[in-house]
């Protein structure tokens, strides 16, 4: 899907916004013939130019043709190198539960016992730094939200630590503090371990290409459920050994980012900059015949 389009927005108060957007989304699903196999790539872009369709198609065609025959491992916890289709829908529901109003009236992993939110306290891995940026050059956005606020360079997340909430117009006029808004897109800073180097660093672990149907099981936990999909693969001391059946997991993003081994190059994603990462002690719950 390739399109551009304006937005803008005014009102009596003498509001006046205005945006100008483009963007090229790209998803794939390649299927071996036997159907046995299956293979996935995603990519997004704001300039076409950057976009190489037959580039994508083949990593999907590649994973397809490796996931053949998958072979069922007992489930549990197990070191998983995560590619960023595979986190990114976890780290998505983290950043839109990141809500002032929730925390405040104890319905959030941001709630405080006693009271309060846990904006000022390390909470994950102090490598994890996210934020968000509307004229990032590689993931640039609209600089104004839906109710017309405008959306600035903020950080949610600081070497670990909560910076800010989000508040909404009413909620902040509520504290008396200024609104904060969110866009819905975020970056997280990636490290400098490939791919490759996170294989070849692994003893026993999974290789998880993307995590779909992902559903909450815990609010103030922030645990979620879902499945493994398009190309999962068995790591032994530090090689590629097969392709697994797919796994049920039962995981949240908080306690995902406070096992972090090792953070990778960041991909765009639905408009954010995630990484490829490694992480210890990923839970899976369950197998499944998908």
């Amino acid at each position: 899907e390739d399109g551009q389009w304006s937005n803008a927005m005014m009102n009596s108060k003498g509001l006046f916004v205005y945006s100008q957007d483009t963007e090229v989304d790209f998803t794939i699903t390649m299927r071996t013939e036997d159907g046995t196999g299956s293979g996935y790539a995603i990519r997004n872009y704001t300039d076409f130019n950057k976009f190489d369709a037959a580039k994508s198609s083949n990593i999907a065609i590649d994973k397809a043709v490796n996931s053949k025959n998958a072979k069922a491992i007992e489930p549990g916890k197990y070191t998983v190198i995560l590619e960023p289709a595979a986190s990114v829908g976890l780290l998505n529901n983290m950043m839109w539960n990141m809500s002032a109003r929730r925390a405040d009236e104890g319905r959030s992993f941001l709630s405080k016992k006693g009271g309060g939110t846990k904006k000022g306290e390390q909470i994950i891995d102090e490598r994890v730094n996210i934020y968000s940026d509307p004229l990032n050059p590689e993931a640039p956005t609209m600089t104004w939200v839906g109710n017309g606020l405008p959306m600035k360079k903020t950080d949610w997340i600081k070497n670990g630590i909560v910076e800010n909430i989000r508040y909404s117009r009413f909620w902040a006029k509520e504290k008396g503090v200024e609104p904060v808004p969110y866009r819905g897109r975020f970056i997280m800073d990636g490290g400098n371990t490939s791919r490759d180097e996170m294989i070849k660093n692994t003893k026993r672990g999974i290789l998880v290409t993307r995590l779909w149907y992902i559903r909450s099981v815990d609010p103030q936990t922030l645990l979620y459920t879902g499945l493994t999909r398009d190309g999962t693969f068995f790591i032994e001391n530090g090689v590629i050994k097969h392709p697994v059946k797919n796994f049920r997991f039962n995981e949240s993003p908080i306690i995902m980012l406070n096992n972090l081994e090792a953070l990778g190059e960041k991909t765009r994603i639905d408009g954010n900059l995630v990484p490829i990462m490694k992480v210890r002690d990923f839970t899976f719950s369950s197998l499944s015949d998908a």
